[in-house]
């Protein structure tokens, strides 16, 4: 009974810190399962939406999530610059070409963090995010479940849009079928433009609430990009479904990594579980 008690706390904030993950991997799921092309400065784009809710909660006063309002169209736009007149003419010449331009625009952002805001690590210190709920022998930071809490609304967002809106229908045509879709009348370079920018609209939810939830430096994208690898290699690449629930996966195996062999051991554990299930499930729990 007191094992029991012991684990509610882990079991609970793994679930939840899983929300985390999965909102992190979204956009790197989308780009994957619509344009086949695994945008390695994901992560770094996502750290671009926590210096944003840092400038607007330390320069203008504003709340970081409400900061999304003004975040969200902000990358969205970058995400289809980036997309329709980088990668889009990269992904025409060969697939590494976009893995070289993706990794080019990731150096060029740390560079570019570590210039305006040096190499310390920064956070989202709002009064909510050092709140926490206690429940019989359960205890979890407030913010872990506002975490989760994202997760459930972009993922059902996301699923929605791709199934009942015109662009969505564009895009999953495009996901199943280039050419096909191409000679359908689909402008499949406008689609992909469009996809990369919804994906970098999440990034900049990602990035706040990543922000809120742990600190951060110019160089933290690339191991959110390995967590987010991670949980899109245990759903499927390409499944929103498989997303969330390899995020869950992948945070439980955390905390409870942690609980079993210690916090050096946690992310150890999490990334052996990931080999398992590649070697087990090579295409993922939901993966095609």
């Amino acid at each position: 009974m007191t094992l029991l008690s012991d684990l509610a706390t882990p079991i609970v904030m793994g679930i939840l810190l899983g929300g985390l993950y999965a909102v992190i991997a979204l956009g790197l799921s989308l780009v994957f399962g619509v344009v086949k092309e695994i945008n390695i400065a994901h992560g770094d784009l996502v750290i671009l939406g926590s210096y944003f809710g840092y400038v607007a909660m330390t320069v203008l006063g504003i709340d970081p999530i409400l900061s999304l309002l003004i975040g969200m169209p902000l990358l969205f736009g970058i995400g289809f610059a980036i997309q329709k007149y980088l990668l889009n003419r990269a992904f025409k010449i060969s697939m590494n070409a976009t893995l070289i331009v993706a990794f080019g625009i990731s150096i060029i952002l740390q560079n570019t963090y570590q210039l305006i805001w040096t190499p310390y690590a920064r956070g989202l210190p709002t009064s909510y995010a050092i709140e926490s709920l206690s429940a019989g022998p359960i205890h979890i930071p407030l913010v872990y479940l506002l975490d989760f809490f994202a997760a459930i609304v972009v993922m059902v967002f996301l699923h929605q849009f791709l199934k009942r809106t015109y662009l969505g229908r564009a895009i999953r045509a495009a996901a199943q079928d280039r050419k096909t879709a191409h000679l359908m009348g689909i402008n499949t370079d406008r689609v992909y433009a469009f996809t990369f920018a919804i994906a970098m609209a999440m990034a900049a939810i990602a990035g706040v609430f990543l922000g809120l939830t742990f600190s951060f430096t110019p160089v933290s994208g690339m191991s959110f990009l390995i967590i987010a690898l991670g949980v899109v290699v245990l759903g499927g690449m390409g499944s929103i479904v498989g997303t969330f629930v390899g995020g869950v996966a992948f945070g439980l195996a955390q905390t409870l990594g942690g609980y079993f062999f210690g916090v050096a051991a946690q992310m150890l554990v999490a990334y052996i579980m990931v080999l398992v299930v590649l070697a087990v499930i090579p295409r993922g729990i939901f993966g095609r």
